[in-house]
């Protein structure tokens, strides 16, 4: 059994206090750079420019659209139950945020004299506390799709529903193998037992069932059946416009984060590098947000590259394919670390 000492618990109140401001801080500016950043990539892959009118080569997009969107009237359906309808968005957005919380972008370092983890928090049960606040994060869809008083945005929240159930399974599943291979549940304790080798190679059965059940969780193509346009019109926040529709795009944009950070944290030895190449500490953050981005890079690839899924498809690539590989990779990890 592997311990690794939790230091965050001993980091004074105020270290703390800069922390959450510092995770704010970035978790608001990833989604005007990840907004373009996508609607860029997704225009090379389909041969055209992509935003190209606003700035220099279209940078300044997403800042008119967050003025065009921070100055729209509110309004909300007449249908709609006033207070819960307000509420869904902020439930999706402080959910996300306290689960990129737990990313470890580094391991502890000396500044200015004190021992400060570059990371939210290190709690002693890591993966457990990420899918709390999956959980948590789910009642935004579902109270949002609920009090909008609309059947589309209903049977959105429904759907999203129906995907929770089906692939968070898997996708915990798919850890557990990394979990028993390390012996430990803390997350930078995981990554120190990569120093060897990192997870994805024995474990690469799980990382395939966790990387496609992310897509699922993150309601990304081509699982994102509960915001299907064709048939829902943007699903469960179809009545949502100005600061409320943007903080669903952001909470969506932070999950896909959240998920790659986990990704890049369990199978890719999170801010180790290869070939026994041991960079100063400040480094640490710059090669997890290069992993990161490698997977963002690779949502936004899939998204421009495949179909939608009928609904009956993805619950039965789910229930039948995704939940029986992962218990067998579950049971396979068991018997070779026990034997």
């Amino acid at each position: 059994m592997i311990a690794f000492a939790n230091v965050s618990y001993f980091e004074p109140w105020w270290i703390q206090i800069i922390k959450g401001l510092v995770i704010f801080g970035v978790a608001f500016a990833i989604l005007p750079l990840l907004t373009i950043y996508e609607r860029k990539l997704l225009g090379r892959f389909q041969g055209r420019y992509g935003p190209n009118r606003v700035g220099p080569f279209g940078l300044m997009q997403p800042l008119a659209e967050i003025i065009k969107f921070a100055t729209k009237e509110p309004s909300r359906p007449t249908t709609s139950v006033g207070y819960l309808y307000r509420i869904a968005p902020m439930i999706a957005i402080l959910t996300a945020v306290a689960a990129l919380a737990l990313v470890p972008f580094g391991d502890v370092q000396h500044i200015f004299g004190r021992r400060v983890g570059l990371y939210g928090i290190d709690v002693s049960i890591g993966p457990l506390y990420v899918f709390a606040f999956a959980g948590i994060s789910f009642y935004g869809v579902m109270l949002g799709g609920w009090a909008s008083g609309s059947k589309y945005s209903f049977l959105g929240a429904m759907r999203g529903a129906a995907q929770l159930i089906s692939y968070e399974v898997s996708q915990g599943l798919a850890l557990v193998g990394v979990i028993i291979t390390a012996g430990t549940l803390s997350l930078t304790g995981i990554v120190h037992a990569q120093g060897g080798m990192w997870y994805f190679i024995p474990q690469l059965a799980g990382f395939l069932v966790f990387m496609v059940a992310s897509f699922a969780e993150t309601n990304r193509a081509p699982f994102d059946l509960i915001e299907a346009d064709a048939e829902l019109v943007a699903g469960y926040f179809t009545e949502y416009g100005g600061t409320s529709f943007v903080a669903y795009l952001f909470a969506e944009y932070m999950n896909m984060m959240v998920v790659s950070g986990i990704a890049v944290t369990m199978f890719f030895g999170g801010w180790l590098l290869p070939f026994g190449i041991h960079p100063p500490g400040w480094v640490d953050p710059l090669v997890v947000i290069a992993k990161m981005m490698a997977f963002v890079t690779f949502f936004i690839w899939v998204r421009a590259t495949l179909p939608r899924l009928r609904y009956d498809q993805l619950m039965a690539f789910g229930w039948k394919v995704l939940l029986p590989l992962a218990t067998l990779n579950l049971l396979v990890t068991a018997i070779v670390v026990v034997s």
